[in-house]
């Protein structure tokens, strides 16, 4: 019993351990789509400016619109490579519950069946060795 009650706390650190990395994940990827939002936004900012004096002016600013939509496809990419990483860790963590509840359900199993005082608890997975008649 004491040793179902052990693993169940284990089971729940693994847990909450799981979901800080999923949530460190989820920021992460909000993060990256906020920065490809924004620099999306600038490049069309800059790209709708027609006050260039000059065409050194408008060659200028057609480079800095062409460096930030870079920027923000490179940023696109790394959030998707992101929320890859964010829906594994929510898997993980999907996992951890499941078996922190299984164990849950196993130790509760057993404290009904120690209350009956009918039947002796499993303590282990190994079969009775031997016959009946020992």
């Amino acid at each position: 019993m004491l040793r179902l009650r052990r693993l169940e706390r284990i089971r729940t650190i693994a847990r909450q351990s799981a979901a800080i990395e999923a949530a460190h994940a989820e920021s992460t990827l909000s993060k990256l789509r906020d920065l490809a939002d924004r620099t999306r936004q600038m490049a069309n900012d800059y790209g709708s400016r027609r006050e260039m004096a000059d065409g050194a002016a408008l060659h200028q600013v057609g480079r800095f619109v062409s460096g930030l939509q870079a920027i923000s496809r490179s940023t696109d990419g790394d959030a998707l490579r992101a929320r890859s990483i964010a829906d594994a860790k929510q898997q993980l963590l999907a996992e951890a519950e499941r078996r922190r509840a299984a164990i849950e359900e196993r130790a509760a199993l057993q404290e009904r069946t120690i209350a009956k005082g009918g039947e002796t608890p499993v303590l282990g997975g190994r079969k009775a060795t031997g016959t009946g008649l020992e």
